[in-house]
């Protein structure tokens, strides 16, 4: 069984009553910045043993008779057709799924703010299914002035030009699906018309990391460097902390850079010293007082740290990123002593693959293997074969594995494999005709409807949950579609699992 190296009740509580002791420091009104994935945060869960990654959520439910919900997106996030990479969906999609999200826990919107609009056509289309499903939407342009010029930024010719949004609980949540969405933009420019219309609001920052009260180079807050490696973004200790008080505490460049800006708007605002001295001020972050085993949430880090830098390389060779970005993750295991080895299921992986070539079952000359890790820490593997994608092969033997279930009998039966291998090549004329891991799970559900064995067998895949897995190949979109339903953790090798260019 994984340890556990956070408590997540305890987290939940203290983080609680941290924010609604803010909102009592204002006016009754306070605008808190939201950071980070205000649900599946699996990032924080993966670096935080026992980190529930719905825990914003609760705390939002624990607060929803007391708050408002903002939410930002970033006009060019919409236009780009940006992805998140854990749900593969773009970032406009994946705000109307938050909205849903949301409203499964009883929790409605006020509305959604569309930062930096400058009238894009496929914005406009996103912004009109909203407004015809009755949602409120109000669009923002570029702030003028910002970020240098403070009596302009703080004038109607700047903040005074976005439409105020009225709120009616004393705490205000801005959150949005991803970075540099314009929350921050979002709550200035609602001070600023709360203060013009005598209301003397506040504003706080609430994000997981990097956690300020642990060291600049713990794991936990390297890890977060790499989370955010392809912006460029690092961790520093707070200089204006560190000289207001004599303590060393984290934060990142982008907070610390942007601090004396912001300490300025907020003061042109209120017409009074800000209440901050400093980038940490302004936080209300309690993740590290959850961390109840330190040595368990170092490990996991490191292994994040991994996983990153396996990332990177594959969205290298697809063109998403740069080589800096893959450089920067290089150095960060370095930083840390660890190599991409660390992780348990590479090497049986890539001795899987080799197999397969010994065995001369590649598909067009490739050879693919799959490895993962079981929670009680078995090994089991998977290979290609003119059948079936390695994905498809390992979660086959897993969950026999699991199911205790002799290798020799099949869960599949041989006439539904041979039926979709004629679909897909006499009649889609398909080229491969081996099953990935999304048509496998759907023969497995068939097979199971008049086999006993299969049946127990297919049980198992929700104990696949949250287990490690390492692929030698960049998965097909139908084993990547079959692998994030099974919530797996997913690394690869930087290879391409087909020579085709076109790969459906």
């Amino acid at each position: 069984m994984d340890k556990l190296g956070f408590d997540n009740e305890a987290y939940l509580k203290k983080q609680t009553e941290a924010i609604l002791k803010r909102v009592n420091e204002f006016d009754n009104k306070l605008y808190l910045e939201f950071g980070g994935k205000i649900i599946y945060d699996f990032h924080a869960a993966r670096v935080l043993p026992g980190f529930d990654p719905n825990v914003k959520m609760q705390l939002l439910h624990h607060l929803k008779d007391t708050a408002d919900i903002i939410l930002c997106i970033y006009a060019g996030d919409i236009e780009r057709r940006k992805i998140r990479a854990d749900f593969g969906i773009t970032y406009d999609a994946d705000a109307m799924k938050l909205i849903d999200d949301l409203r499964a826990w009883g929790i409605d919107i006020t509305a959604v703010v569309i930062t930096r609009f400058e009238n894009q056509p496929a914005v406009n289309i996103f912004k009109n299914k909203l407004e015809r499903r009755d949602i409120t939407v109000y669009t923002h342009g570029y702030t003028k002035g910002y970020p240098s010029d403070v009596d302009v930024i703080v004038s109607d010719e700047g903040y005074g030009v976005n439409e105020h949004i009225p709120t009616n609980n004393p705490l205000v949540i801005v959150t949005a699906p991803g970075p540099g969405s314009g929350k921050l933009a979002t709550c200035l420019s609602q001070l600023y018309h709360d203060y013009n219309l005598g209301m003397k609001s506040g504003y706080a920052k609430f994000e997981t990391f990097p956690i300020w009260n642990i060291p600049l180079k713990h794991p936990v807050n390297v890890a977060y460097e790499a989370a955010t490696a392809d912006l460029g973004d690092f961790n520093m200790i707070d200089p204006y902390h560190q000289k207001a008080y004599g303590e060393e505490t984290v934060n990142y460049n982008r907070d610390v850079e942007v601090f004396p800006v912001l300490k300025s708007i907020l003061e042109k605002i209120t017409g009074a010293e800000s209440p901050y001295q400093s980038p940490t001020d302004m936080g209300v972050n309690m993740a590290g007082y959850g961390i109840i085993d330190d040595e368990v949430v170092q490990e996991a880090a490191r292994q994040e740290v991994i996983r990153r830098s396996f990332r990177y390389n594959c969205e290298y060779i697809m063109g998403f990123i740069n080589k800096a970005t893959v450089k920067l993750s290089e150095d960060l295991m370095e930083q840390l002593d660890v190599v991409p080895e660390g992780r348990k299921v590479v090497v049986p992986a890539r001795n899987a693959a080799k197999e397969a070539q010994d065995e001369g079952k590649g598909n067009m000359g490739i050879y693919c293997g799959a490895a993962i890790e079981l929670k009680d820490g078995r090994i089991v593997t998977g290979k290609n074969s003119p059948l079936m994608h390695a994905a498809s092969s390992l979660t086959l033997n897993s969950i026999k594995v699991l199911a205790e279930i002799p290798d020799k009998i099949h869960l599949l039966s041989p006439n539904v494999i041979e039926s979709i291998g004629n679909l897909k090549k006499q009649i889609l004329e398909e080229k491969a005709v081996s099953l990935n891991l999304n048509e496998t799970l759907i023969a497995l559900s068939i097979s199971a409807a008049s086999n006993p064995t299969t049946q127990y067998a297919m049980e198992m895949l929700e104990e696949l949950k949250n287990c490690e897995v390492h692929l030698t190949h960049i998965p097909s979109p139908g084993d990547e579609i079959g692998l994030r339903r099974l919530r797996v953790n997913l690394t690869t090798d930087p290879h391409f699992a087909s020579k085709s260019l076109f790969v459906c």
